[in-house]
């Protein structure tokens, strides 16, 4: 798998996935809800992963991404990628005023670990960002003629991103405590700015 792909991680927690990650850790059981919303990013990318590899095997090498597409099928799909992000993107600024979190993660403050985990599972799987770059992820493997374990770092990378909040609070313990609620709550006041970043990251690393 392509180095550059790495990065793409960040953009697999940008948005909801690493507020919820944040939300989770500013509640009363932090650490085993934590841990049980880990498990489920962890098992969903990599089930992601794995799936969008046979899918990149079964289309076949034809279609390249990350800027070495030669082919007009390649071409048109990053085209379309980049068009669709910056729509995204100029709408999450428009509308910044009034872009608020899904209702859903404010119900992540009561959350046992059976819901964190399936929270895990959910947030990865169903973004539409993230099923975009599992198959990037995917199409880049089939194009490296790499097997599934060349997505580990990959992989890793992801759960490592989710698991900050979480690291913070087991290594700042008291401070953290004070620290993670206004970081979350400034997040659910700039949720579009998170979108944005996000947007733009990915725009970059496809071009």
């Amino acid at each position: 798998m392509s180095v550059e792909i790495l990065p793409l991680a960040v953009t697999m927690m940008a948005g909801p996935q690493i507020i919820s990650a944040i939300i989770l850790v500013t509640g009363r059981r932090a650490v085993p809800v934590s841990a049980a919303f880990l498990l489920g990013v962890a098992i969903a990318t990599t089930a992601g992963v794995a799936a969008a590899r046979g899918v990149a095997a079964l289309v076949g090498g034809g279609i390249e991404m990350g800027g070495h597409g030669h082919g007009d099928a390649g071409k048109a799909i990053q085209y379309a990628l980049v068009a669709l992000l910056v729509a995204a993107a100029l709408k999450n600024y428009v509308r910044r005023e009034t872009v608020e979190p899904p209702k859903w993660l404010a119900a992540l403050l009561e959350a046992d670990a059976r819901k964190a985990f399936v929270t895990g599972l959910l947030i990865i799987l169903l973004m539409p960002s993230d099923i975009v770059v599992l198959l990037t992820v995917g199409a880049n493997l089939e194009q490296n003629g790499s097997g599934f374990a060349a997505a580990l770092p990959f992989i890793g990378a992801t759960v490592l991103i989710a698991a900050l909040p979480l690291l913070f609070r087991l290594l700042l313990r008291r401070r953290a405590v004070h620290v993670m609620p206004r970081v979350r709550d400034w997040l659910d006041a700039h949720a579009w700015v998170v979108n944005v970043a996000a947007c733009l990251i990915f725009i970059v690393l496809i071009l």
